[in-house]
């Protein structure tokens, strides 16, 4: 049997890092960001455009485009994820049946908005990435095209970190540097792995 466990954690956090360190000890990952970019530029560009006029370029989502209709703006927001959310959870069941054929006794969700779209429900165990505040806003400043504003609008969107981590069935705080993280993944892994064993 295979056990699926959401990763999650707020921006900034260090989830990509995280789900990284997962790909190293072998443990399958979906990750959901990739899976989006992809449909950028393939199945979802066409109902973008229709849903939001010019913003894709030769068949491509333009994220910039995209962003101007739809940060800050709720409806609009709901109007993307109608169009993006079912063609996400299709790649994702689509991993998931791969994982399952092939025997795997973990697999890793990596979900951001895992709180945010219900995605607990789907999965059997939670891993929370977080780091202090400070260290977080630090972090996504530093992102190019990224301002105070916006990260404030993306902070209002997400479950709060506290609550997040007060779900989780593990903790990883990636703030205590990237040995400690890797050490904290692999007692993970080797917990779940065991427990099925």
């Amino acid at each position: 049997m295979t056990l699926f466990f959401g990763l999650t954690g707020s921006i900034g956090m260090g989830k990509s890092t995280t789900a990284q360190m997962f790909r190293d000890l072998e443990v399958p990952v979906y990750d959901s960001d990739a899976t989006v970019h992809a449909l950028y530029s393939g199945r979802a560009a066409a109902p973008i455009e229709a849903g939001f006029p010019g913003t894709t370029k030769n068949g491509v989502v333009d994220r910039t485009e995209l962003s101007k209709y739809v940060v800050g703006n709720e409806t609009a927001m709901k109007k993307l994820e109608a169009i993006v959310h079912p063609l996400v959870r299709e790649e994702e069941l689509k991993f998931r049946q791969t994982v399952i054929d092939s025997g795997e006794p973990l697999a890793i969700l990596d979900i951001p908005l895992l709180f945010e779209t219900g995605g607990e429900k789907r999965v059997d165990g939670i891993v929370v990435v977080t780091a202090p505040a400070e260290v977080q806003r630090e972090r996504v400043l530093a992102r190019e095209g990224m301002t105070a504003e916006k990260f404030e609008a993306i902070l209002q969107r997400q479950v709060p970190d506290a609550e997040k981590r007060s779900k989780a069935d593990y903790v990883v705080d990636t703030s205590k540097g990237m040995d400690w993280a890797r050490q904290e993944v692999a007692k993970i892994v080797d917990e779940v792995v065991n427990r099925q064993a």
